[in-house]
């Protein structure tokens, strides 16, 4: 199967479509992963027009789709990509947990849930400003 992909990849139309599925294909992954971890379903809330969750949720897609920009724009073969995006992942995935202990006056999950714009924002920058970070480093 690996011989097959890597043919592939050695056409310029073929490699864009396939880092990009494979990009989509991790985003979703991830994105599921977070629903997870927040106490609150992004979707929903984004449904009902939650600015501050919509804010979070596109600062986290973003960040995770800037790694596997980076990581592309670096030559790197589809499976550093996906290694790059798991790790790139888990940092932001750590980040969001330590913005969450960062600040005990409040729970960053409950003010995002009751559409705190604030604190939404930050936590957009927050996901924006570590991807580049993890970018540089690759």
């Amino acid at each position: 199967m690996s011989g097959i992909v890597d043919r592939l990849l050695d056409n310029a139309y073929a490699s864009s479509v396939i880092y990009v599925a494979v990009a989509v294909m991790a985003l979703i992954l991830f994105l599921t992963v977070f629903e997870w971890v927040t106490r609150y379903d992004c979707w929903e809330e984004i449904r009902k027009g939650n600015v501050s969750v919509a804010l979070a949720t596109g600062g986290k897609i973003f960040g995770i789709c800037n790694i596997f920009r980076f990581s592309a724009g670096a030559g790197d073969s589809i499976y550093e990509s996906l290694l790059w995006g798991a790790c790139g992942f888990v940092v932001l995935l750590l980040a969001y947990f330590l913005f969450e202990f960062l600040t005990p006056v409040f729970r960053i999950d409950e003010e995002i849930r009751k559409d705190n714009r604030a604190v939404g924002l930050i936590a957009m920058i927050i996901s924006v400003s570590v991807s580049y970070v993890i970018g540089a480093t690759i």
